[in-house]
């Protein structure tokens, strides 16, 4: 039997939230500045890398 912990949950909505900002940020970014795609990919990108510094922060 599996033992769900509560604080592991809460970090990954915390971490999925962290993701879709940043995805988002970037593209608006890259609207502005007329390249949409590009602004997507770097947001993916950031939003990937703040998840796994979040994740490893909070490491129980």
């Amino acid at each position: 039997m599996e033992v769900i912990n509560n604080n592991n949950k809460e970090k990954d909505k915390i971490g999925g939230l962290l993701f879709v900002g940043c995805m988002f940020i970037g593209m608006g970014i890259g609207q502005y500045e007329g390249a949409t795609g590009t602004g997507t990919l770097i947001g993916l990108g950031i939003g990937f890398l703040a998840m796994a510094i979040y994740r490893v922060a909070k490491k129980d």
